[in-house]
């Protein structure tokens, strides 16, 4: 019983929040000009933040073309066995448009799928996954659009996992922005759309062959990593792309876009040259983790590194909350460098920063000397210490707001 009373307190964890600063975070797009881009519809994203730099028409629903395979690419690559090989049938590349060259009774993975979705833009591939994934096309589409949601993808819809054009498929630039963001921090995603051309197997049997990005940015501006090309006649050019700068990930979409590489490369050159990291200046001073049955009654907590967030550069950081996340307590020892909880940083809802806390300090555990006529386990030992009935001298009695927090359990 007592057993089960001490697993159901540690999972317990005490939220701190404090004001950090005072005022607002605005949006500065004024020194940037809105006619200069050649999109129907457009957005310029923070990828670490959500901030939005610029925006043209960013709600408007339109088709995305094969920025489509943005979503497809993800859910194969976060499939829990992305290097599971599929065998190819008839019915799974029976599709018209871009094709990575895939044949009837091909053998290849869902890695390589995403390879040649991201790169070749392959129609071909981006059906096969959706057959191995979820049986045919329709469910797949279910399931796309279980995962907008879950990204908060509010004017979103999918109905092919291509991007061919279908009536009730569209997106928007602000959503195409926030799914782009979250692709490129899935390690295994950033990998591939990042590359110029790349190497991969497949075939019957698979043999290597070479895959070639159609991403122009990667090769003429500095920083890109990605993230996805598109066109048919009814969506014009769309073009999803990100840029990393001095720690700052940017994430630019354009959709129905003539000029979409120039529009690409003066976003971001806008968005590089009004963000900067900001220093939190966070003091962890008075933040402590008590400690059972260590020599120490408590330990100070701190982070890895100084916490940070991207910001436009003539902006005041404002209205930011700190939230700590740690145990009422933990047992020793406790090693320096332990992680022992997690500080976040918000603006609003909008999560800025995230770190791991961990202990500034070793704190090594209470050798209890237990005499032989005693005869008092382990158990009963726990048992009175937490009762407040220890008989052993050399131990504190918990404190009050430890008892308190573990009644409540």
């Amino acid at each position: 019983m007592k057993k089960k009373a001490a697993i159901i307190f540690t999972a317990v964890f005490l939220i701190v929040t404090v004001i950090m600063h005072d005022g607002d975070l605005a949006v500065i797009t004024s020194s940037f000009n809105a006619s200069s881009i050649s999109a129907k519809a457009a957005v310029l994203m923070c990828a670490d933040t959500g901030e939005v730099l610029f925006s043209l028409n960013k709600d408007l629903r339109l088709p995305m073309a094969s920025t489509t395979k943005i979503m497809t690419a993800l859910i194969a690559l976060e499939d829990p066995s992305p290097m599971r090989e599929i065998k190819v049938t008839k019915e799974m590349v029976a599709v018209e448009g871009t094709s990575m060259g895939l044949l009837p009774d091909d053998t290849i993975s869902l890695y390589t799928l995403a390879a040649g979705m991201l790169l070749e833009s392959g129609n071909d591939a981006a059906n096969v996954t959706a057959y191995a994934i979820a049986g045919g096309l329709n469910e797949f589409a279910k399931l796309m659009n279980k995962k907008a949601k879950e990204l908060g993808l509010k004017n979103t819809n999918f109905v092919t996992p291509s991007g061919l054009d279908a009536d009730k498929h569209y997106s928007t630039a602000y959503d195409l922005a926030l799914l782009g963001a979250a692709a490129i921090k899935n390690p295994l995603f950033k990998e591939i759309c990042s590359q110029k051309s790349m190497k991969v197997e497949f075939g019957n049997p698979p043999y290597p062959r070479w895959l070639y990005n159609h991403n122009r940015l990667l090769s003429s501006y500095e920083g890109t990593i990605g993230i996805k090309t598109g066109y048919t006649k009814k969506s014009g050019r769309c073009l999803v792309s990100a840029a990393e700068r001095n720690g700052i990930t940017l994430v630019a979409v354009t959709l129905n876009a003539p000029d979409d590489w120039n529009d690409h490369k003066k976003m971001f050159d806008y968005g590089f040259s009004v963000m900067k990291q900001h220093d939190l200046n966070d003091d962890f001073s008075n933040i402590y983790v008590d400690v059972v049955g260590g020599k120490e009654k408590r330990v100070a907590v701190t982070t890895q590194s100084k916490p940070q967030t991207a910001a436009a550069n003539n902006l005041n950081l404002s209205k930011v909350k700190r939230e700590i996340l740690i145990k009422p307590f933990e047992y020793a020892p406790i090693k320096s460098g332990e992680i022992l909880g997690t500080v976040r940083y918000y603006l609003g809802d909008r999560l800025l920063e995230e770190q791991p806390l961990c202990a500034a300090a070793d704190v090594e555990i209470m050798e209890y000397e237990i005499k032989e006529k005693e005869r008092e386990t382990l158990f009963e030992k726990l048992k009175n210490f937490f009762s407040g009935n220890n008989k052993d001298n050399k131990t504190e009695k918990p404190t009050k707001q430890n008892k308190e927090e573990f009644k409540a359990e």
